[in-house]
């Protein structure tokens, strides 16, 4: 029995909900390898399979997009859509965010990835609806496009923001030089490994002072302190941030404290970090 498009968009929208929670779950199975080792991805994996197998069980009983499909055609349907979801965002969130728009404003990378994500979400559940006889009429594919896209960027957001505040959670319990470690990966390869000497502001960038050379982020500099943490350095201007190792000198240039990096760049320092400059022993 077909759905009226109206009320086809409207439960597709309640079910792209469900798909959108468990979507976050499974693309992080992608990273475990490295962060967890095999044993744990493997358990996150069975685990988010157990959690698709639930959720598409679920929707064939309540029969969304109605019922006129055999039961195990509408239980392929909803299985096989989370499944192109979550797949697709292995390889489509790392290429937008760690690859060809690292660099891009967050707000850039997660608008490109949820209308990059939305497109195989929305052709698998065309097929499906056009095999089940509900509709799926070529005129309609905009705003199923539209509802796809919707729940993908408030879930591209929504994963955004969990990856930032565990990454921070996970430093807060970090060595110091791990934390310089992980700074530093957000440079290219080149650097990993450098000697972290400062970090300076400019606009919307940070530039990053090594002793491999300089390279420009897209980064807030009170974001960059809060990760690199107080036992690795200190902060000596609004727009200047050094490291303890970074610092060769300290002298006073026309009556202002200046210190002196290893590269020979002076860093300003006002009046007042002054007093955090000298009870480090820097000046």
């Amino acid at each position: 029995m077909e759905s009226p498009a109206g009320a086809r968009h409207a439960d597709y929208a309640d079910g792209l909900e469900s798909f959108a929670k468990y979507r976050h779950i499974l693309s992080r199975s992608a990273k475990c390898t490295g962060s967890y080792g095999m044993a744990s991805a493997l358990k996150d994996i069975t685990r988010t399979l157990g959690i698709v197998t639930l959720l598409a069980a679920g929707f064939t009983w309540f029969g969304v997009y109605g019922t006129g499909g055999p039961v195990w055609l509408r239980f392929a349907m909803w299985f096989v859509t989370m499944m192109v979801g979550a797949i697709s965002s292995f390889w489509i969130v790392p290429f937008v965010f760690h690859r060809h728009l690292k660099t891009a404003h967050p707000a850039i990378r997660i608008l490109a990835a949820s209308i990059l994500l939305a497109v195989p979400v929305t052709l698998t559940l065309e097929v499906f609806l056009f095999l089940i006889g509900a509709n799926a009429a070529l005129p309609y594919l905009p705003i199923q496009f539209a509802y796809v896209w919707a729940v993908c960027l408030v879930m591209t957001i929504g994963g955004f923001l969990m990856d930032r505040a565990r990454r921070l959670a996970e430093l807060e319990d970090a060595e110091p030089e791990d934390r310089v470690a992980g700074f530093l990966q957000r440079l290219p390869v080149k650097y990993r490994g450098a000697d972290l000497w400062a970090i300076s502001s400019e606009d919307h960038y940070l530039r990053v002072h090594t002793d491999r050379g300089e390279e420009m982020i897209l980064m807030r500099l009170a974001d960059a302190i809060r990760e690199l943490g107080e036992d690795n350095g200190l902060q000596t201007h609004r727009s200047w941030w050094v490291s303890h190792q970074g610092v060769s000198d300290a002298r006073r240039a026309n009556g202002k404290l200046v210190l002196v990096l290893k590269s020979g760049r002076e860093v300003p320092v006002s009046r007042t970090y002054q007093p955090d400059v000298r009870a480090a022993g820097l000046a």
